[in-house]
């Protein structure tokens, strides 16, 4: 469980250091340079998703359970996570609607992917894991959207076009992800088999 909490802090710590450490950040980029900040901050995420990866699967050998979610929150979360890989589709396809209403799409996927895996799993690590990024996404989101506004920054809109791009492509990956790579990468599959 230690390397989970671990894993958590290193990730999302160095995901919140613009924000919350933003004098501190930089001041690293200034006395090391902007490459040497990314190998850092680049080597920082991939310790920390490591630790994350490997706690949570260590953890997972012996639960402890919190509280046991009946069979049919499965086929929730599963819904839930449908507007989780448009939002995320939506974050790099540029001139969405859906980025100009949301102003941080990744966020709010985040927070709807945290939420459908809180409803379908009970243990300590999954409310750790998922209750940890659901946190961080909250937080963020209120942070950035807050200054967005205070900056006058909006994310203009193309067409609509862009949006039905951004929702083929969440659909496609969400499709790809529940039926094959979510059972091969986690040793879940969604819909069973």
């Amino acid at each position: 469980m230690l390397a989970l909490i671990l894993g958590l802090v290193l990730f999302l710590g160095i995901h919140s250091t613009r924000l919350f450490a933003a004098d501190w950040r930089v001041a690293q980029i200034d006395r090391r340079g902007l490459l040497a900040w990314k190998g850092f901050y680049a080597v920082i995420s991939l310790v920390g998703l490591l630790l994350i990866i490997w706690g949570y699967g260590q953890a997972r050998l012996s639960p402890t359970w919190l509280w046991l979610s009946p069979m049919w929150t499965r086929h929730l979360a599963a819904l839930l996570t449908v507007p989780a890989f448009i939002l995320l589709a939506a974050t790099y396809i540029p001139g969405t609607h859906i980025k100009a209403r949301v102003g941080h799409p990744m966020l709010l996927g985040v927070k709807f992917w945290a939420i459908a895996h809180l409803i379908a799993n009970g243990t300590l690590a999954d409310l750790l894991l998922f209750g940890g990024f659901l946190a961080w996404a909250v937080a963020l989101y209120v942070v950035l959207r807050r200054r967005d506004r205070l900056a006058g920054v909006s994310y203009p809109a193309v067409g609509f076009s862009r949006d039905l791009i951004a929702i083929v492509v969440g659909l496609v990956a969400w499709v790809v992800f529940a039926m094959w790579l979510h059972g091969a990468l986690i040793g879940v599959r969604p819909f069973g088999g």
